[in-house]
Parts: C-alpha cells; structure tokens; sequence
C-alpha cells in the first residue's frame, strides 16, 4: 500500500499492527488486546484525517497510484464489454478507451481516460493524456451510441490533453472544440463521472454531460495547482495556496452548481476498496439513468444546452 504524506502516522500504526500480527501468540496473551486498541486507533485517526482534508491533499488523492482507473471501473461495473479502437482518420489512442458494455443488462457506451500503473503502460497510456485522435475516437463512439439509441457514460481521469506539437499539429483545440460542439446536441443522455483528476480541456473534451459526477477526493478545473502557482508565483511553491484558490474539490463545484452530485469514496479513499467505489459509481449511473430516460430527446438536448448556458457570471452591457 502507498502511502501519502499526510498518511504517515497511519502508515506507522498500520506497520506495528502487521509486526505484531506476524508474531504466533495465544488469545489469552497480553499483545491480543493490544493489537485490537492499536487498529482502533488507526480507524480513530483516519476518520480525524479524512474529516479535514485540504484541496491540495484531495488533488494528491486523486493522482493516488493505486486509485482505480477507467478500466477498472468498467470490469468492476459492466458486463460484457466490447473495446472499439481507432477514429477512423488517423489511428488509435490509447490513452482514450471505450466500447460498448450492458450494466445490469441495460446497454451503454462507456468512455474514458486511461493511466498506467508503471513505466511501460504509463508511457503506452501517455499518463491519460489523449491526442486529437482520442477525442475523434470518442466522438466516433458518441455518435454511434445515438445512432443505437443508448446513454454514453464518461469517466474522467486526465492531467490534460497531450501539449506536444505533433497533438497540436493534427488539431488538438479543433478536436476538442468538435466534441463540445457534437455533445451539446447529442440525442442520448450522457452522464459524466470525474474519478480521478479532470484537468482543462483534456477533461471537459469527454464532459459535457446531462449530469455531471465527482468522486469525493476528486478534482476538475481549468488548470492544474502546480501550473497555477507557476504562472502566479512563477515557481511551484504555492501549489497548495493555489489549490484553494481554484475552488476545485467536489464540494467547492456542487456549491458553485457546475456538478450534480458527489459520490462517496470508501474512507481512506476509492483505493481502498474497489469493489465499494465501484458499486456507489454503478449505483449513481443506473439511477441517473433512469431519470434521464423520461425525457424526450428535445428535452433533453434543451435541458443540456440551458445547463451550460446559465453557468458563470457575466453582466450586458448597453
């Protein structure tokens, strides 16, 4: 298990209790109640811990290497999911995965970035970074669950869109700018869930949905603390004064009316238990679906637009 900074004093506790659970002792002995007090005390100090957390630990938990990716959310939740590769323009991007799926045997097209877990798949995935080809590839995916007539399901995980020339070269700003554009009058619902990080266009590219999810120990803004705190401070420094700043947590964004709900995580964080996050995810998404199934087409595209259209502050001028 990883542990974070903040997490030290429970990764002390933790290691005491595995020392002593090692050792063969009767249950008459005196270390028996000893190891129940200390595993209370780490259940005691990670409730006071995860009780308090800041935006920047949030943002630390949400890049956790252990978290849950978009692929283990699918296996977890659907049944019978089929990958689709390729934008049919360029290639394929495997930082973008997606597919059809039935959770519950209703069916769907899911979607989502994709990290890697150590150096080989990290550099395959390109740390979930998509390139132009990813978005093309998820708009080719949307568009074929509106010829079906299935809800699209996004699961946001991404740094950012991929900054490198060869991204900007074959049109990174017009992929993106083409699926904000396609989703707002996409006629199936489409429900987003942020799982992990969702930075700047990179997220928003696979974002516009009819309801809009966070995880608990999530983030979702225009640009990361550490860029932030770059551009202000001109150095790193700050990153934790930035994350603040932003208002980028789950309950800054439902406060501020850009998300619809919050799911909860398992205490520690979604790593800590995957089948739980992965069973209040599938939870949020079949009643979630539900509802949106009600509407009729027009309402739903209105109801989308309207969404994003009354976001933000601005005042006309005469």
């Amino acid at each position: 298990m990883n542990y974070l900074d903040f997490e030290k004093p429970i990764a002390d506790l933790e290691k005491k209790i595995e020392e002593l659970s090692n050792i063969d002792i009767p249950e008459n002995d005196a270390l028996a109640p000893e190891i129940k007090r200390l595993q209370q005390k780490v259940d005691d100090l990670r409730v006071s811990i995860f009780k308090n957390l800041t935006s920047w630990q949030r943002v630390q938990l949400a890049r956790h290497p252990d978290r849950p990716y978009t692929l283990d959310y699918i296996y977890k939740m659907c049944e019978n999911f089929v990958e689709l590769h390729g934008d049919r323009k360029f290639g394929d991007d495997n930082a973008m995965v997606g597919g059809f799926a039935t959770i519950d045997g209703q069916s769907v097209m899911v979607i989502g970035q994709q990290k890697g877990r150590d150096t080989a798949s990290r550099k395959y995935r390109n740390f979930g970074m998509a390139n132009p080809e990813g978005y093309r590839k998820a708009l080719r995916l949307m568009k074929l669950a509106e010829k079906f007539d299935i809800p699209v399901i996004t699961l946001i995980d991404t740094p950012g869109a991929f900054p490198g020339l060869e991204a900007e070269a074959r049109g990174q700003a017009e992929a993106i700018a083409v699926n904000l554009r396609e989703m707002a009058v996409l006629r199936v619902p489409i429900i987003t869930i942020i799982i992990g990080e969702g930075a700047s266009g990179g997220a928003l590219g696979i974002g516009m949905g009819d309801r809009v999810y966070m995880l608990e120990n999530t983030w979702y803004s225009v640009i990361a603390p550490e860029s932030c705190s770059s551009i202000l401070w001109k150095t790193w420094d700050y990153k934790e004064q930035a994350a603040e700043a932003l208002k980028l947590t789950a309950n800054h964004l439902l406060e501020m009316k850009i998300i619809d709900g919050i799911i909860k995580e398992p205490l520690g964080g979604a790593h800590r238990n995957y089948e739980e996050i992965a069973a209040n995810v599938k939870t949020q998404i079949l009643s979630t679906m539900k509802e949106l199934k009600k509407l009729s087409k027009d309402k739903l595209v209105d109801g989308r637009i309207n969404k994003y259209s009354s976001m933000g502050v601005w005042e006309t001028l005469k």
